[in-house]
């Protein structure tokens, strides 16, 4: 892996782990498209480094809803002390731990499974315009009036549940979130800022343990540079941040449209490059 490349795949994961356009997609399709043979021939290492650039995203995330974070640790210490959820923020990071459980578990038990059957560009195609769809029409239909001090725990219940979903690639875990969110009739913004305070644990605890699984194997340093390593970990962090702080501003009134144009027009071109033998169907 070339620094360029290593780059490149840090801007993408800052951009796409929080644009509802799937992550897991982008940087498993850019290597496939590009022909990358380094990675191509190494695809555990390839998940690994993937993976380990989710640090990048996670820290960007947690920065900047530092203060929501801290005021969450403080909500979670008083609810054990008292055994009673008393503010909002008590509440809160209950909800933020049971919609994260779904996920953790199936995760858990279905990785491999998921990194080897779900893994193809053929069904990306399909998951992106699929449920890019399911965006298009709860974007459209959703009454979208109700904001986080309306949360209770059977809407965090449902939030989790899409999250879990989310792990198979092309869905988009801010993407199902988020229209998850919607569903239970929350706007767009309140919507996405839950999606982004959930992902925190789950995605913070799936980050490191692919840094460390990277770095103890051995492979950190020789298959993939420090210096490759530490290129993708600061841009997906810079990246992300702006990708947060943009996409936080733009939903106060935009619609989810545009990305559900791009995720087709991204399915109709992984067909293309299929049929026409520019790139196999399986990786």
């Amino acid at each position: 892996m070339t620094v360029i490349q290593s780059f490149i795949l840090g801007v993408i994961q800052g951009i796409t782990e929080f644009l509802p356009i799937s992550s897991s997609a982008h940087l498993a399709l850019v290597p496939w498209m590009f022909g990358w043979a380094a990675l191509e021939a190494n695809p555990e290492i390839q998940k690994s480094f993937d993976a380990a650039l989710h640090v990048g995203t996670f820290l960007a995330v947690t920065i900047y809803f530092r203060s929501t974070v801290w005021q969450l640790c403080r909500g979670f210490v008083r609810t054990l002390r008292n055994r009673a959820a008393e503010t909002l923020e008590d509440r809160m990071v209950w909800y933020v731990i049971i919609a994260s459980v779904p996920a953790a578990i199936i995760g858990f038990v279905g990785e491999q499974v998921i990194a080897e059957k779900l893994t193809q560009p053929w069904i990306m195609a399909i998951t992106l315009t699929l449920f890019g769809l399911v965006m298009l029409v709860v974007d459209r239909y959703a009454r979208l009036t109700r904001d986080l001090a309306a949360m209770r725990s059977g809407d965090a219940i449902f939030v989790g549940l899409a999250q879990a979903i989310a792990l198979i690639p092309g869905t988009s875990r801010s993407g199902v979130t988020l229209t998850a969110g919607m569903l239970r009739g929350f706007t767009r913004e309140e919507a996405i800022r839950f999606s982004f305070l959930m992902s925190i644990p789950i995605t913070g605890g799936a980050a490191f343990y692919s840094l460390l699984k990277l770095v103890s194997s051995g492979a950190a340093g020789t298959t993939i540079g420090y210096a490759q390593l530490a290129v993708g970990l600061v841009t997906s962090f810079v990246v992300g941040y702006a990708a947060v702080a943009w996409l936080l501003q733009y939903l106060r009134s935009g619609t989810l449209v545009p990305f559900v144009v791009y995720r087709v027009a991204l399915s109709l071109l992984i067909v293309v490059l299929i049929v026409t033998g520019a790139r196999p169907a399986t990786v």
